[in-house]
């Protein structure tokens, strides 16, 4: 059953980045499969802990999108990090402690290898006439 789960999470994030490689720029969906499947491998998430995880980790990510971004940037950063200790118990009982550590700084690194990933395809997307 792991296999067929880590078999679905690669073949939908290969899926995407495919598609990615198009001149079109990615679509949020897109993203978000990528990042599943991206998780999923880096915790190497079972069936049931995957099961357990992505549930909780939607009501995290909604939590996470509600702080409003007009806040001073020391409030906003305060409200995240209120946030992800809140989640913290949650995450670490479906986890473990290792990996939930490794979990926050996964988002982190995930971010990054998508901006450096957008960047590299900007620097090297030949200029088109009439821009």
């Amino acid at each position: 059953m792991k296999k067929y789960f880590i078999i679905l999470a690669l073949f939908l994030g290969s899926f995407s980045l495919a598609k990615a490689q198009d001149e079109q720029p990615e679509k949020p969906k897109d993203i978000k499969a990528l990042y599943v499947a991206y998780v999923t491998q880096q915790l190497d998430l079972s069936p049931d802990e995957a099961q357990r995880f992505w549930p909780v980790h939607g009501q995290f990510e909604a939590d996470m999108k509600a702080v409003k971004p007009d806040l001073p940037e020391l409030d906003k950063q305060q409200a995240m990090l209120n946030i992800k200790k809140k989640y913290q118990d949650g995450f670490n009982r479906i986890l473990g402690s290792n990996r939930c550590e490794r979990f926050f700084k996964l988002q982190g690194e995930f971010r990054e290898k998508l901006i450096k990933i957008r960047n590299h395809r900007q620097q090297n997307r030949p200029l088109r006439r009439g821009m």
